[in-house]
């Protein structure tokens, strides 16, 4: 089988991409979403989560003057919810209250999970990168917290109950 195949100039060509919503809060506890699509698995063992965010955006500040954050995997169910959470800045609009969504307390840190989620990640900050137009949060996680409902019998995860998010950088084109 031979491919024909197109030279294009370097991009971000890993698909499909986890879309996940990161809550974080500043340090007085006032409560923000950001929808974050530059996410992924940083290391095994430890357990180190990556996510990407720009430096100018609100939950950047929150999430570097903290230094903890969850990352919450949301469902198709809540698509609607999750790019409100992506469209708007959470320094004029609560995000809990304009999309209902279930602030609910965390175990290790102040940041809280969001209920509507299966999957939440209790993440506490180990470096920070800069990299270009995106400084990338490495985040140890502490905490994990999965919906029984996604789990057989003997506790282990069944991939195909999750229905999760995911994004398609190469549909940007």
């Amino acid at each position: 089988m031979n491919m024909a195949k197109r030279i294009k100039e370097p991009r971000i060509a890993l698909y499909p991409a986890p879309v996940v919503l990161v809550s974080c809060a500043d340090v007085q506890g006032k409560l923000n979403i950001i929808t974050v699509i530059c996410a992924g698995i940083a290391c095994v063992k430890p357990p180190i989560i990556s996510i990407g965010v720009h430096p100018w955006v609100y939950s950047h500040s929150l999430i570097e003057s903290t230094g903890e954050f969850v990352v919450n995997i949301p469902t198709v169910d809540i698509l609607a919810k999750v790019d409100y959470c992506g469209s708007v800045s959470g320094r004029e609009v609560d995000k809990f209250k304009e999309t209902g969504l279930t602030p609910v307390p965390a175990s290790q840190v102040k940041p809280p999970l969001i209920e509507e989620c299966p999957v939440n990640l209790e993440c506490v900050v180990r470096q920070i990168l800069q990299l270009g137009i995106h400084h990338l949060f490495l985040g140890e996680v502490v905490a994990t917290h999965l919906d029984e409902t996604l789990m057989d019998a003997n506790g282990k995860v069944q991939g195909e109950k999750c229905n999760p998010l995911v994004y398609l950088y190469l549909s940007r084109e």
